[in-house]
């Protein structure tokens, strides 16, 4: 039986790997955090108790120059963010390089994911993964050259991604915001639901243009304090209209109230939001929410 990391461990294990990385590799074309900000509250949250669960996550960049004998030296970058949980879940990783065509890409990054999920869960893994990066990676250039001829005449079909917000806002009262909220969202097809109150929450999913648009306007809105706790993309090869509504968690956008008893009408009641996104088959974003397993 393995015991659950707490929060507080998970994260003094994230930055003791980010200070072994940044010690093995102290150049910036190697290793390079890209958002100073997330260390720093992951650091803050680690040395005072009082502190909450940092905003976002950490991203940081590794280059990694394979040994390949018959060719000039390729560089990969591994583009990689660690989720809350890690290292009890596998970190988010990337890995581009201007030689890979799309389908080359997506196969390297899986078989990657394969190779974590066999041999990485619950331990730090960026180093192993930078390792199988480093011998595996350049064998995806040459992989199915043939067909990369033929995709190259759809192109303009190719990149479409679905994405699923999953806002945080310290709270949703104000009746204009939440009209804005359902009629942004109808405007610009997306669908999910805003649970308001205190503290609110807005999941909306659809196109990524769209949902950014949307991002954008909410945004701009006067808050006490929102942010995005977590984002998903799917990418929808050649994916239509179909291929999206498939993607959808939700049908419409709706507001959803779940009143919690004899509160004064404005604190939700998290167990019946955890049995909604239960339902809708999210129940691991509740715990990206509010930090704790749900009931």
């Amino acid at each position: 039986e393995t015991t659950e990391m707490t929060n507080r461990e998970e994260a003094e294990t994230q930055i003791s790997e980010l200070d072994l990385l940044s010690s093995m590799f102290p150049y910036e074309e190697e290793f390079i955090v890209t958002d100073q900000l997330a260390v720093a509250e992951l650091k803050h949250y680690v040395e005072n108790e009082s502190a909450e669960m940092p905003s976002s996550k950490v991203q940081f960049i590794l280059n990694v120059k394979p040994e390949i004998s018959n060719a000039s030296t390729v560089e990969f970058s591994m583009a990689c963010a660690l989720p809350f949980k890690y290292p009890t879940v596998l970190p988010e990783i990337t890995v581009r390089s201007s030689l890979l065509s799309r389908s080359q890409q997506i196969h390297l990054n899986s078989d990657l994911k394969t190779y974590l999920l066999q041999n990485c869960s619950g331990e730090p893994c960026m180093l192993s993964a930078r390792e199988w990066v480093k011998d595996h990676a350049a064998a995806y250039i040459d992989k199915e050259l043939s067909s990369s001829s033929v995709t190259s005449n759809i192109v303009q079909s190719e990149d479409i991604t679905f994405t699923r917000l999953w806002i945080y806002s310290h709270h949703i009262y104000n009746k204009q915001k939440r009209k804005n909220i359902i009629e942004w969202a109808k405007e610009l097809s997306l669908s999910g639901f805003c649970m308001p109150g205190k503290p609110g929450v807005v999941c909306v999913e659809g196109l990524q243009s769209s949902c950014e648009e949307f991002w954008s306007r909410v945004r701009r809105l006067t808050w006490k304090r929102i942010l995005i706790r977590h984002r998903e993309d799917v990418s929808l090869e050649g994916g239509g209209d179909a291929e999206i509504q498939k993607q959808r968690k939700f049908s419409t956008l709706e507001e959803k109230c779940f009143d919690a008893h004899g509160a004064r009408g404005n604190h939700m009641d998290l167990g019946q939001l955890y049995h909604f996104l239960e339902e809708k088959g999210c129940a691991d974003i509740f715990q990206m929410y509010f930090g704790v397993e749900g009931h």
